[in-house]
């Protein structure tokens, strides 16, 4: 299997722990309805789906992804889900987005802006905020925190301060850099009544089979290639609790019970002098 195919695996196998989580970030933002709106970085078109419930059979989401594979992926998702009038897939790049000015309702982006140096935070922002109208809004939902292994608080600390627990921060960066101070990206970015909002999720034994697998999923994307920077004891006892194939499984426990936030931050872009005009009837 390919690393993107394993990839989109990982991301549809964890998508039934993570999908009521987002749906109530997506609900909050009360989007219009009859509004049409981007999916910047879509993926594999799971939160399209949800965007297009929100803004009802009068609107439109339009997914946008860098990689052709995520792109057919999630255009197969919509195509069995009877939505290919309501939501339509376009590749390009978040930093250069393919829309005019002003011309959408509102932007919306998951596990994106400030997850790669690539992709700086307040220009990616600024460009969101320049293909919504005045008024409308820019939203991004970061990952912000997990508590996965209960009863384990030193190994899991441990864990969450290797590499890939800290990413996408990097040990050394500006703290202006990490997801949490995002209110200040979307501030310097120009836009407007910023706000923020952390939404959890959870589970708890018994674990229904599709609950199990997304959990499995998540506790190898949450910490890949982190062994190396364990002690040897350490990196023992995360083998032993995180292997679904050990004895001692966290899973496994009969008291077993998880959860993790996600973080929305959202924004309106400014209203144009001459619009507030014509508002008040100047």
């Amino acid at each position: 299997m390919s690393d993107t195919a394993a990839y989109i695996q990982a991301l549809e196998v964890s998508n039934p722990l993570l999908e009521p989580v987002i749906r109530s970030a997506i609900q909050a933002l009360d989007l219009p309805p009859g509004s049409h709106g981007l999916d910047a970085g879509c993926g594999i078109g799971r939160q399209a789906l949800l965007l297009a419930e929100a803004v009802g059979p009068a609107g439109h989401v339009t997914g946008l992804d860098i990689s052709p594979a995520l792109l057919q992926h999630a255009k197969g998702i919509v195509q069995m889900a009877g939505l290919l009038h309501q939501i339509s897939f376009q590749a390009g790049d978040v930093r250069r987005l393919p829309f005019g000015d002003g011309t959408l309702d509102w932007a919306w982006s998951s596990c994106c802006v400030g997850y790669s140096a690539a992709l700086p935070p307040v220009p990616t922002l600024q460009e969101l905020a320049r293909v919504v109208r005045s008024g409308g809004t820019v939203a991004i939902l970061v990952w912000s925190s997990e508590n996965l292994l209960p009863g384990y608080p030193l190994l899991e600390a441990r864990l969450k301060a290797t590499t890939p627990g800290l990413a996408p921060f990097v040990a050394g960066s500006q703290p202006e850099s990490h997801c949490l101070r995002a209110l200040g990206w979307f501030r310097a970015a120009g836009l407007e009544a910023c706000a923020a909002r952390t939404f959890v999720g959870g589970a708890h034994a018994p674990l229904r089979s599709e609950l199990r697998q997304a959990l499995i999923a998540l506790l190898e994307m949450r910490w890949p290639n982190a062994e190396a920077e364990l002690t040897a004891e350490d990196r023992s006892a995360y083998r032993r609790l995180c292997r679904p194939a050990s004895p001692d499984f966290i899973l496994d426990q009969r008291d077993y019970y998880a959860f993790f936030t996600c973080s929305m931050f959202w924004g309106q872009v400014a209203v144009a002098p001459l619009a507030i005009a014509n508002q008040v009837g100047l």
